[in-house]
C-alpha cells in the first residue's frame, strides 16, 4: 500500500511532531471532556456497570488494522488517564510512524469498567487524526523531489482544528493558517466586497502590522498581473488553474511571491501540479473528507 519512500518521510517526522508541535494539554482536556460527557450520556455507561464486576482488570491492546501513518496516541492517552488517572497507559510508538497491519499502538492496564468506558473515545480520536495523518505522507510521498510543500486548510471538522491540523503534521505536511488572526487572506469574495484588486490590497497594506503577511487569490492571469502591479502583496494562490496556466503564472511572478497552488488536488493530480514551482500546495480534502483508519482495542487477558 504505501512505498519505503512513504515509510522514511513519515519516520522523519518523529521528532518534529512529538518535541516540536505538541499540542497544548490543556486545550486538548476541554475536547476530551466535552467527547466523554457526550458519550456517557445522562447516566453513564450501563452496559458496562451492569455486566463487569468493579474489581475486574484487564489489559487490552490497542491494535492497527490497516497499513498507514500513526497520529493522536498521546490524546488516546490522554482520554484514558482523564476517566481513570490509575490505568498504565503506555505509547508503544510515536505518532509520525508510518505502521503496517496489525502495529501495536497503545498497551493499557487496569481496571477493565474505565477502559472499556473509555475505548470508543479514544479510538474516535485515533482513528480520525490516523487517517487525515496517512492521507497527508501519501500526498508527500506523491510529490517525489519536486520542492512545493503540502498544506492543509481551515476545512476543519469544528471544534476539533488542533488536533486535525496536528495529524497533517504528523504526516509530514504543513500547516496553513490555524485561524483568522494567522495572517491575512483575501479570497474571491473579499475582492468582491472591497472594491477590487487594487482596493483590497491598499486596505490590507494600510491596516497589517509589519509582522502579518498578506495573501490574495486569483483565478487568472489577468487577475495576477494586477497584483503584482500593486506590489503589496507576499504570497498569492493561484486558485484552479491548469497547470499550463500556473506554468505561465511562475514565469510572471519570477520569484518576487511565494506561490500557492488550490482547488481540486488530488493524489492523482498532486506531482502535476508540483512540477509546475510552485512553493505550496493547499488540499482541503485532508481534512474535510478523510477516511478514518481501522484501528481496534484488543483484550489481551
Amino acid at each position: 500500500m504505501h512505498s519505503r519512500k512513504l515509510e522514511t518521510i513519515a519516520q522523519s517526522q518523529d521528532y518534529k511532531v512529538s518535541r516540536d508541535f505538541k499540542l497544548p494539554k490543556l486545550l486538548v482536556q476541554r475536547v476530551i471532556d466535552d467527547a466523554l460527557a457526550e458519550d456517557f450520556g445522562r447516566m453513564g455507561d450501563i452496559t458496562t456497570q451492569f455486566v463487569v464486576p468493579e474489581y475486574v482488570e484487564a489489559t487490552v491492546i490497542m491494535t492497527a488494522r490497516e497499513d498507514g501513518c500513526i497520529a493522536g496516541l498521546g490524546v488516546a492517552k490522554q482520554v484514558f488517564e482523564t476517566l481513570d488517572d490509575g490505568l498504565d497507559v503506555e505509547l508503544l510508538i510515536k505518532d509520525g510512524t508510518q505502521i503496517k497491519q496489525g502495529t501495536n499502538l497503545i498497551r493499557i492496564s487496569g481496571s477493565a469498567r474505565s477502559i472499556l468506558m473509555a475505548e470508543r473515545v479514544a479510538l474516535n480520536f485515533v482513528g480520525r487524526m490516523s487517517g487525515i495523518a496517512t492521507k497527508t505522507a501519501e500526498m508527500v510521498n506523491a510529490l517525489g523531489d519536486y520542492k512545493a510543500k503540502i498544506c492543509s486548510t481551515r476545512k476543519t471538522t469544528p471544534n476539533l482544528r488542533m488536533f486535525e491540523k496536528y495529524a497533517v503534521r504528523a504526516g509530514g505536511g504543513m500547516n496553513h493558517r490555524l485561524g483568522l488572526d494567522d495572517a491575512i487572506l483575501i479570497k474571491d469574495n473579499h475582492i468582491a466586497m472591497a472594491g477590487g484588486i487594487t482596493a483590497v490590497l491598499e486596505r490590507a497594506k494600510a491596516n497589517a502590522g509589519h509582522m502579518i503577511k498578506i495573501e490574495i487569490e486569483v483565478d487568472n492571469l489577468e487577475q495576477l498581473q494586477e497584483v503584482l502591479d500593486t506590489g503589496m502583496a507576499d504570497i498569492v494562490m493561484l486558485d484552479n488553474m491548469s497547470c499550463d496556466n500556473l506554468l505561465k503564472a511562475i514565469k510572471m511572478i519570477d520569484g518576487r511571491l511565494l506561490v500557492e497552488a488550490s482547488g481540486g488536488v488530488t493524489l492523482e493530480t498532486v506531482a502535476d501540479i508540483a512540477a509546475t514551482g510552485v512553493d505550496l500546495i493547499s488540499v482541503g480534502g485532508l481534512t474535510h473528507s478523510v477516511k478514518c483508519l481501522d484501528i481496534g482495542l484488543d483484550f489481551a487477558r
